[in-house]
């Protein structure tokens, strides 16, 4: 993808030599001081997996076979999206090494740099809760606790406590995205929106539960993404077709309901947010906001250069390019320029769309506190296309 397309750097300046400085102050009110990261320790699904999912349930799944990671990597990583993801781009921007993940590790130094639990289709909550409500996760069983039990057991227990909080204070916690696995599940699978609804606050809860256990173990600065928009994805586009104009948004296209449930899941979250800062002071807590900066994607598409905000550029095939029975990979067909479309398979984003998000939460204004500013280390790349 062209640098070209990213609004907030000069074309010029090559961003694997950028270093992200967070200027924090706890809550926002003390004098804010910069502070750069050792690591990066990841929680998450799909969104931020780099290849947990493939190793840990299906080698031969689609996220590893072509095209998947056809953009940048020029092959297959478990990457669910044709190039980088989110963290990707959250780790060049530190100058730290794209994060391996956390079942690829064969010994303590892998995770020096930082690891990564995302696994994709993870949830929140246990597998245990969906299968009482007769919801079907057909990916994987794992929760956002099993990651946790990885941290534990193999993170922090393999090394002595102190070293542990030591790690923790020196690493940026990114906590998701997690959740939207929860309402995804049941939400294409016909569930009413009122039950889904009450599934918030349990997901609220998990979630704020783990960040307080990282917190206890010592870490003290941390990321938690909000949910994306899901009425403008195009499994949610296909599965939610309506013949009424009024459910639609007339400017992106996307669906109205579906977003407004994004947006209370994320206002409890924030609310959240809020009472955690509350009650651990010494802890920089920064929401990131997926949702609006994923909505400049679809409010102002040629702002960044895409032509096509709600098709997949991988699919089988329908309004939106999106058959669930037709996966990318499968019987489908790839774009021939991936970074015009938002979304690269109908579920996950394009690299050129998570390229964007990502520069709206480091460069801002996509943050609260606000991560503000940035600094050039010379000679500081750090990366290389391996991630094995």
């Amino acid at each position: 993808m062209a640098f070209a397309m990213n609004p907030w750097l000069p074309k010029s300046t090559p961003i694997c030599i950028l270093l992200l400085l967070l200027l924090f102050a706890p809550n926002g009110d003390a004098a804010a001081t910069g502070y750069c990261y050792k690591s990066i320790i990841n929680f998450g699904d799909s969104l931020s997996d780099t290849g947990n999912f493939i190793r840990m349930w299906n080698p031969n799944h689609l996220a590893a076979i072509p095209p998947y990671g056809e953009t940048f990597f020029h092959r297959p990583t478990g990457r669910f999206s044709d190039g980088r993801l989110i963290i990707d781009f959250i780790a060049q921007s530190l100058g730290l090494p794209f994060l391996r993940p956390y079942l690829s590790a064969e010994e303590e130094s892998d995770f020096e740099k930082g690891v990564n639990f995302a696994v994709a289709g993870a949830t929140a909550l246990d597998i245990s809760f969906f299968q009482e409500r007769g919801i079907v996760n057909d990916l994987t069983n794992t929760s956002l606790g099993t990651q946790l039990d990885w941290f534990h057991e193999s993170f922090c227990n393999s090394i002595h406590s102190a070293d542990c909080k030591e790690k923790l204070q020196s690493s940026l916690v990114i906590m998701g995205e997690i959740g939207g696995n929860d309402y995804n599940y049941a939400f294409l699978q016909g569930f009413p929106r009122e039950e889904i609804s009450s599934f918030v606050p349990k997901v609220i809860s998990t979630i704020s539960s783990a960040i307080t256990e990282l917190i206890e173990f010592g870490a003290r600065r941390m990321i938690v993404p909000g949910n994306f928009p899901i009425g403008c994805i195009p499994a949610y586009l296909s599965r939610f077709m309506s013949s009424n104009q009024s459910d639609y948004d007339s400017t992106t296209g996307c669906i109205n309901w579906l977003n407004e449930f994004s947006m209370y899941h994320n206002e409890q979250l924030k609310r959240e947010l809020s009472r955690l800062r509350e009650l651990h002071p010494n802890t920089t807590i920064i929401y990131a906001d997926y949702y609006n900066a994923a909505m400049e994607l679809y409010s102002s598409p040629t702002k960044y250069g895409f032509k096509n905000t709600l098709s997949a550029c991988c699919g089988g095939g329908g309004p939106y390019n999106y058959d669930a029975y037709a996966e990318c990979g499968l019987e489908s067909r790839v774009c021939d320029e991936p970074s015009s479309f938002v979304s690269w398979d109908g579920i996950h984003f394009t690299e050129a769309a998570y390229e964007v998000i990502a520069q709206g939460l480091i460069h801002g204004p996509y943050t609260s506190p606000q991560v503000n500013g940035l600094c050039v280390l010379e000679g500081s790349r750090g990366q290389t296309l391996s991630d094995d």
